[in-house]
């Protein structure tokens, strides 16, 4: 999985788990309830840290690290980096 997050681009606009809005990191896709980037998210599971290394890290709920990253596995985007 870490492969295919690592070299797809995801539309996170029908994913539930996340929110763009202009007044949140100019517009950046965000876990929502959080400050979090998605990319950044999938980032750091691509580079080698679990989701509850993930959440721990960054202090959000492990349960939603692992709701984004089962979204980002199931619905790539077809443009590569």
């Amino acid at each position: 999985m870490a492969e295919l997050l690592e070299t797809q681009i995801i539309d996170w606009t029908g994913c539930p788990f996340v929110e763009a809005n202009p007044r949140k990191l100019s517009g950046t896709p965000i876990l929502k309830g959080t400050r979090m980037p998605a990319n950044a998210i999938l980032q750091n599971h691509a580079s080698g840290s679990s989701a509850d290394e993930i959440a721990e890290n960054f202090e959000i709920p492990e349960q939603s690290v692992r709701a984004l990253l089962s979204y980002a596995a199931a619905h790539p985007s077809a443009l590569k980096r």
